[in-house]
């Protein structure tokens, strides 16, 4: 297990801090220093062996903690908010040596986090918990071609409503080769309507281009299901935002209910 603040023994060296669990293993002296050596030389800290934790810096020190982590060959990593205190770059790199690990080693890492940006850094699957339950999980690309994810909505917020009662507004969800298609000027030279952008928010994930719009159609629901219809037979996710001006004839009205904490739990 990897920790947010490192739990490292400061009266130990760094390699004495990689090799106590294998002592509580009961794995000999020799041994235990061979195998800390290798483990420090793959987090790119041969260089600190005999360094204390204080002379480290926060991103070293959770080196460390990961190599730590590996000295009983886990086959499941768990990674609990382990780049929340460490700067944006140090978690760019923390982040890069997790997914390296995850393939040299054949490593599963699971992360507890509350950053989207590492959810789309560094995640293929992801799962939402809600007072303890799980309430939504797929991989990153399921989650946002399922309407209402709310894990989707947080990756990729996009905002902005109706502009009045006879406009209709849909969030449309591009992925792979989609997301490079021109394919709402398409829509709006085909059936000759001004298409408003209220949002759109877009980012590379797993190695993909994904990206989520949120455009306003001229007229009502019943009017544009053709246009919508249109956006779905180009490969699209198109979901129609029920707002205020729509809620009634689209959909029946929910009570408000009072958000509760979320807590993000993202698989690798």
């Amino acid at each position: 297990m990897v920790f947010q603040h490192f739990n490292l023994l400061d009266s130990r060296t760094v390699l004495d801090n990689i090799e106590l669990p294998l002592e509580i293993l009961g794995v000999s002296g020799q041994a235990r220093t061979r195998k800390a050596k290798e483990l420090l030389d793959l987090v790119g800290l041969a260089d600190k062996a005999k360094s204390y934790p204080g002379q480290l810096s926060g991103g070293q020190k959770q080196r460390v903690g990961i190599a730590r982590a590996l000295a009983g060959d886990p086959q499941v990593l768990l990674s609990d908010e382990a780049t929340s205190a460490l700067d944006p770059e140090t978690t760019r790199s923390i982040l890069q040596l997790l997914r390296d690990l995850n393939q040299q080693l054949g490593l599963t890492v699971l992360l507890i986090t509350h950053e989207m940006d590492v959810v789309k850094t560094i995640c293929d699957s992801a799962a939402l918990m809600q007072r303890g339950r799980i309430v939504e999980s797929g991989t990153v690309g399921e989650l946002l071609a399922t309407p209402g994810s709310e894990l989707a909505q947080e990756l990729f917020p996009v905002g902005g409503t109706a502009s009045g009662p006879d406009r209709t507004v849909v969030d449309v969800t591009f992925q792979g080769e989609s997301a490079s298609q021109p394919v709402i000027s398409q829509l709006s030279r085909t059936y000759n309507i001004d298409i408003s952008i209220l949002g759109a928010a877009m980012d590379t994930v797993g190695g993909k281009q994904i990206g989520r719009m949120r455009i306003e159609l001229p007229g009502r629901f019943e009017e544009n299901v053709v246009p919508i219809g249109f956006l779905r037979e180009q490969g699209l996710q198109a979901e129609v935002v029920v707002g205020e001006s729509t809620a009634t004839a689209a959909a029946p009205v929910v009570p408000e209910q009072t958000p509760a904490a979320i807590t993000k739990e993202v698989v690798k």
